[in-house]
């Protein structure tokens, strides 16, 4: 075996562990994350979840933080591929659906199928915002972020003339930010033990009745 190839080899080794590492990490952060909170996890317990050294956590993602936003961003996108959301097929057909109600549909059958993983994540970056000044950036970041996403999404109805008449792109934009929320998703279906489907359609009809003319 050539050197060059040796060198290939042994890189594409080290990618796929240190990948394997960080889906370890990431795993049991989740899980002890939303069992003990935030704050109750330490660096070390997350390294014992993960079956490796503290300093591997450290040296993999830098601070408990970002451990915590590297967690939310898979959890969003429902895997570790280096692909955006934006970029992703699921929101490409809804941005490029013609039929707005039916963009509403498919958009309501993404945040079911997302939001039982991802909720208790947002659940989790609110109520340790307050103690830890990087959480509180990542609490507003992601904020921001979703009001971004549903101000584009808002802005695709105006624009195809899909909004019902007194209804403003800013308006829609905040009906679809504060009912798509982990916030409303935790009382209708964590609380009050709707059905994913039930949620979906509540999601698909509320938009269509609030923000869609005739």
């Amino acid at each position: 075996m050539s050197d060059a190839v040796k060198r290939r080899y042994d890189a594409s080794r080290r990618r796929a562990g240190a990948r394997r590492t960080r889906e370890q990490v990431l795993r049991a952060a989740r899980a002890l994350f939303v069992q003990r909170g935030y704050a109750e996890t330490t660096v070390a317990a997350l390294a014992a979840g993960a079956g490796v050294s503290a300093e591997t956590v450290y040296a993999t993602f830098g601070s408990k933080a970002a451990v915590l936003k590297a967690l939310f961003d898979v959890t969003v996108v429902g895997d570790d591929e280096p692909v955006a959301l934006p970029d992703r097929k699921v929101i490409q057909d809804i941005r490029d659906e013609p039929d707005a109600s039916v963009a509403l549909q498919r958009y309501a059958a993404f945040v079911a199928e997302v939001n039982p993983r991802l909720a208790p994540i947002q659940l989790l970056i609110e109520s340790a915002a307050g103690g830890d000044p990087a959480i509180a950036a990542l609490a507003a970041d992601v904020a921001q972020q979703r009001l971004h996403g549903m101000g584009l999404l808002a802005a695709k109805l105006a624009d195809q003339g899909a909004l019902a008449t007194g209804v403003s792109a800013n308006e829609a934009r905040d009906v679809l930010w504060t009912t798509n929320s982990a916030q409303v998703f935790d009382l209708l279906v964590r609380q009050r033990s709707w059905s994913l489907t039930r949620y979906e359609r509540w999601l698909a009809r509320t938009w269509a009745a609030l923000l869609l003319g005739d």
